[in-house]
């Protein structure tokens, strides 16, 4: 079996060294998810046969069985096939070859959930305290939910009124605006998460999640103020490894639940999310008169093309004068 043979041979567990792996290579946290999901799904499909005794043709019934009887969608089957090739190539160092009759699920190009501006606000409005305040940054700097959560107070630049994103989604840094409107509360908000962490210190705690090996090159800087979470989390992380206590940022699921009520609250009939408030902040910017360039930049998309979706959005929409409202 896969546990016996991994224990015998004292290795890290298969799926410890995909994680290892994906670490090294600097993916995210949720693509490592995601990833060890689907291997150790492709693992369970094939009776937990080690993926070094399976090949091309299981991996095809498993892909194929994903689109014929779980009904996935397209992104789905194609994220659990790059999983598993990934398995693979960088772990296993085994190319399985060309994959041929996998059944495509047939990808659906659905146009993005946008809020009209007063719906956006009326949502903002029904939110009190930090989610509130979390929401209208979103809604204001085009941020994934993940990117505004894993601000750090040296991130946000009031002389220069922007904000730093850092390593968003690609590993790519990029900077966006910083609305106006939120500069006091923002000062205000930080200045509470300073006293924060001179309370943390004084108890000899007061220490953060450090990225990539920065801890080992600069040993104090997880105590540094401008390290710290913008939205740090109400308790304390327990690391087994480092036996220390740290304060990450607010979990995602935090404020998407309170999102969700809010909009239920609202009677906005309407699938949003707080990713709704990205894509309404490109649809708003560009309408109002932002060439599709400066949206690509401050969203960070590698490709334009992604970019022009918002474009379909406002043609559909936007400027067209219904046949019927000049007959009636």
């Amino acid at each position: 079996m896969l546990l016996e043979r991994e224990v015998r041979d004292n290795k890290p567990k298969l799926l410890d060294q995909v994680r290892i792996t994906l670490r090294a290579s600097h993916y995210s946290r949720k693509t490592e998810e995601s990833y060890t999901s689907w291997i150790k799904q492709f693992i369970i499909f094939n009776h937990k046969t080690h993926p070094e005794k399976l090949g091309k043709e299981e991996i095809q019934k498993f892909i194929n069985y994903l689109a014929v009887d779980r009904y996935v969608s397209a992104s789905t089957q194609n994220q659990a096939l790059q999983a598993i090739l990934y398995l693979y190539k960088k772990v296993l160092l085994k190319d399985p070859g060309w994959i041929k009759d996998i059944k495509h699920v047939k990808k659906i190009k659905h146009l993005p959930v946008v809020f009209s501006r007063s719906e956006a606000a009326e949502i903002i409005n029904n939110l009190t305290g930090t989610v509130r305040l979390i929401v209208s940054l979103l809604y204001g700097t085009g941020m994934r939910l993940n990117e505004c959560l894993s601000l750090r107070i040296k991130d946000i630049d009031f002389g220069m009124n922007q904000i730093i994103v850092r390593d968003g989604k690609g590993e790519k840094d990029r900077i966006t605006v910083l609305p106006q409107k939120l500069i006091v509360q923002l000062e205000v908000h930080i200045e509470k998460i300073k006293k924060l962490h001179f309370s943390d210190l004084q108890r000899g705690l007061g220490r953060t999640v450090l990225p990539y090996a920065l801890k080992n090159k600069y040993p104090n800087a997880d105590k540094e103020t401008g390290w710290q979470y913008v939205f740090p989390s109400k308790a304390f992380l327990y690391d087994e490894k480092s036996k220390c206590n740290y304060r990450y940022h607010v979990h995602e699921s935090v404020i998407q639940k309170e999102v969700k009520r809010t909009i239920n609250k609202c009677g906005i009939d309407k699938p949003g999310s707080p990713h709704t408030f990205r894509h309404s902040f490109a649809t708003h910017v560009l309408d109002s008169g932002h060439d599709i360039r400066t949206v690509q930049e401050l969203l960070g998309h590698k490709s334009v093309k992604t970019t022009m979706i918002y474009t379909h959005v406002l043609k559909t929409v936007m400027g067209v004068k219904s046949p019927l409202d000049s007959i009636l």
